[in-house]
Formats: C-alpha cells, structure tokens, sequence
C-alpha cells in the first residue's frame, strides 16, 4: 500500500462538503486528481466546507462505536472491567495484549488523525486566497487549532508524554506535518520521528497563534476562543508548563454547569443542553448514514436487557460519595442474562433514547478548572484548593474538603477521576502522572462478584503506554520507527 499517512486525499470530497476516509481510493491515485486545493479554496464557503471535512476526521475517530477515542482511554485504566455477558469487545486492548498488527483503535487514531491533519493542511496552505479580515482570521484561526489538536492526540496515544519521566521529553515523538502559505505538501515524503520536546513546541506554537486569530462563537461543534484556551490548559499541564496553564485557564470565560439544578447535568449528556461544554464533536444530523452510536463502546440496549460491553468497576463505584450529584450521568442499573451491573450512563443515548448516539464531549469547563487546580498545586498555591471547590459546589450536596498536602493533591486527582469519568481521560492521566494503572481485584456484576479482571495493573511506566505505530505505517515508511518492545 502506498504511505497512506501523507496523501491528500481528495476523491469525492468537494462534492459532499465533507472530508471523508479514502482509504481505499489511495494505491492508484496521483495526488489531487479529484480536485485542486490551489482552485478549489477560492471563497469564504469552500473554505468553510474544508472545516468541515476537519470536524468530520474528529468525529470519525472520536465516535467510532467500536474504537472511539472518547472510550478506549477508560478502557485501558481502572475504572471499567469487562463484561462477560456482552460480545468481549476490545478484549486485546483490556488485556494489553495489542501490538503493531492488532487494528482497531490502533490504526483508526493513526489514520484519521493524520487525515485530520491534512485536511488542516489543505485549509492553511491556500489561506492567502481570502482577503484579509476577521473571516480569514477566524478560518486561518480555527484551522491551525484542529492542527493542533490532531497532533496532540496522535502524540499522547503513541509517544511519551513530557511530565511522565525524566528522558520523556527526549524520546521518539510522531511526525508534525506542516505547510506553508500556498503549499501543497509533498504526499510522497517520508520523514522521520521527531522528539516529544518538539511536538509540544509545535502544539503549544498552533494553538498559541491561533488563540490570537478565532473567533469567540462559531456554532455548535466547531473550535473558538474557549476552546483554544481551554486545549491549552489541557497541553502545557501535560507538558508540566503550570503557570501557563494556569494563565489559558483564566481565559477561558465558558462556566462550570451546576448540577444542584435538578437535571442539569444529566441533560448536557442526553443532549438537550451544552451548558459548561466547549468542545464537543456533534452528531451530523444532515445524513443518517453518518452517524456513530458512540456509546456502543460500552452498552447496546436490546429490550429488556442491556448488553455492556464494559460496566463501571465495583470498587471505583462504590468509593463515590453518596451525596456527589454525579451519579445519576455515571450509572445506570442494567440487566444480563439474569445479572444485575452497573453499567455506563453517560453516552446512553439522546433524552428518550438508548441507541447510544449522543455528541461526544471532548473538553468541558469543569476540566479546565481540574487543569488550573492541578496546575496550582504543582506550583504550591494555596489557592488550588479554593479552586478545587467551585467544582466541587457545583458537584456535591455537601462535602468535607480542607485538604492540603498530599491530600489536596488526593483530593484533585479523585475529582478528576469522576468527573471526567468514561470521557477518555483515565489511562493519559495516568500516564503523564508516571503512575501505574490498578485494578481492584473484584468481579464484573454489580455485587462486586463474577470474573475478575486477567491484569489486574500495568506498572508506571510500562512500554504498553505508548501504543504501537500500525504495521501498515512502519511498511510504508522505512523512516517510521516502531515504539520500544513492539
């Protein structure tokens, strides 16, 4: 197969205002037979049908029901356990027993991010076709930010993250794909893995410009402001940069929802409020062959019973706080073949539904206050608890809290845990906190009894953090080197 990675792949995408996945289309093609960027991108709405087609990368490999990366992360830490009267779903990446050859997730994230990437590409190489102005800015802005961020997942999948050890900034990264003004790319170059160190640079870089250039309000499931400086919050504490998360934080002006209102945060996960949301990937609702039941990952619902592929681990649930507000999105009482679990509520389904089709959450107001208070207490504030408490308000009917010291960072990581509980989360955390993952050592039906898990911990700082390159990359590029032990 030809280097899939570095194509554009344009077949079928003007036509259909999206980019889609060409796979297939790639082993003939010359680049850019189907269309041309450089006459293509020659107005305000073909460039905003470019930004579509990178929203719709996002969606492909965050929602895909069987992979997404809204619920592989949880499903590689502890807070799910397998289900064993559902269909054993992503077993090999629950076991830990993927390598280079395995597909699914592993080769999903590489492709799709990376077609992200190019579509970003497409967009910003041909940006000096527009006029200068705000709509340019805002394209050029929005752009640069989905760059970005493609990266940035691309590279805490499949390289180390720099505040996980202390060489991690100098290990093996991903590739950064770059153009310039009214440049094309070479589709056929096969360049090499640059370090860790350097990706940040180049993240931390697009998203910085790009904070300077968005606009604050582009609709539903697109980047702007917010979602800039929020992402960023997120990137300089995985890159142990905490004033400068901190700093993104305080500008980021989206709140926390309060889920003292009864409902309310049950109703941003059914759909019905984006409240405290700001980046979420919508369901397309302009063709039905493109929608992804994301919850699937981890149930599908077949009257009267429900089939969990993953449940919620017994000791994780029931640690919870009898008076956190959060339970109610977290889980729901579901039966199988005559067992009681605890299986998954959040992407359930839309208000009435239990189809799983739900817009996927990527970052929320309450993360960036998680963010600012881990941030703090990295840096010894004495405020990162004060932090710590307008989520917790909004979370809990009454708590305790006045923690400090290693019980204040406790305190952080447990909120952060829940709150961001079955969102993709987990196993990054873990990760660039150097910590191993733990399972508890109990069963998968809601008493706590059945199967336990077959491993039970992936030590702190295991090769099986980074996940492998696909076998179809390392073939098509002798210049890609294959993680460490793979």
């Amino acid at each position: 197969m030809k280097n899939k990675l570095y194509i554009y792949c344009l077949a079928s995408l003007f036509a259909t205002s999206t980019f889609v996945s060409c796979d297939d289309e790639l082993n003939d093609l010359q680049p850019f037979t189907e269309g041309n960027p450089e006459t293509f991108f020659n107005s305000v709405s073909s460039f905003q049908n470019g930004l579509d087609g990178i929203y719709s990368q996002f969606w492909n490999y965050y929602s895909a029901p069987a992979s997404g990366l809204q619920g592989i992360p949880d499903i590689l830490s502890d807070n799910v356990i397998l289900s064993q009267t559902g269909r054993r779903s992503n077993e090999v990446y629950y076991d830990y027993r993927y390598n280079p050859n395995t597909g699914g997730a592993i080769s999903l994230y590489w492709s799709e991010a990376y077609e992200a990437v190019n579509a970003a590409n497409l967009v910003i190489g041909q940006i000096d076709n527009l006029a200068d102005g705000p709509e340019k800015d805002n394209i050029f802005g929005q752009a640069l930010a989905a760059r970005a961020i493609a990266h940035f997942d691309l590279a805490r999948i499949y390289a180390m993250i720099p505040t996980q050890s202390a060489d991690a900034a100098n290990s093996p990264g991903i590739v950064y794909l770059k153009v310039e003004d009214g440049d094309t790319g070479d589709p056929f170059a096969q360049p090499a893995r640059e370090t860790v160190a350097s990706n940040y640079t180049e993240i931390i870089g697009d998203l910085e410009q790009a904070a300077e250039l968005i606009g604050d309000s582009n609709g539903e499931g697109r980047l702007n402001s917010d979602a800039v400086y929020a992402m960023l919050s997120r990137v300089y504490l995985y890159n142990g940069d905490y004033q400068l998360a901190i700093n993104a934080a305080n500008q980021v002006t989206t709140s926390i929802v309060d889920a003292k209102i009864e409902g309310a945060l049950l109703a941003v996960y059914e759909d019905t409020s984006n409240e405290g949301v700001i980046i979420e990937w919508s369901v397309n609702t302009s063709s039905e062959s493109s929608f992804n039941n994301v919850g699937v990952l981890y149930s599908q619902t077949t009257p009267p019973n429900t089939v969990s592929e993953y449940v919620i681990d017994y000791e994780f649930f029931n640690n919870l706080d009898l008076n956190d507000l959060r339970t109610e999105v977290m889980q729901f009482d579901a039966t199988n073949e005559d067992n009681n679990y605890n299986a998954v509520r959040k992407f359930l389904g839309e208000t009435g539904q239990v189809n799983g089709r739900v817009d996927v959450k990527v970052l929320r107001a309450a993360e960036v206050l998680l963010n600012k208070a881990e941030a703090q207490f990295e840096l010894n504030q004495a405020n990162a608890l004060e932090t710590l408490n307008i989520l917790r308000n909004a979370r809990y009917i009454s708590y305790t809290g006045g923690e400090n010291g290693l019980a204040l960072e406790d305190a952080i990581q447990y909120e952060r845990r829940v709150e961001l509980s079955f969102e993709g989360h987990r196993f990054f955390d873990l990760k660039r906190r150097g910590e191993a993952v733990k399972r508890s050592n109990n069963g998968d039906i809601q008493d706590g009894s059945g199967t336990q898990p077959e491993v039970l911990t992936l030590p702190a700082g295991d090769y099986r953090f980074q996940l492998p390159i696909p076998i179809d990359e390392i073939n098509a590029n002798p210049n890609i080197a294959q993680n460490a032990n793979y």
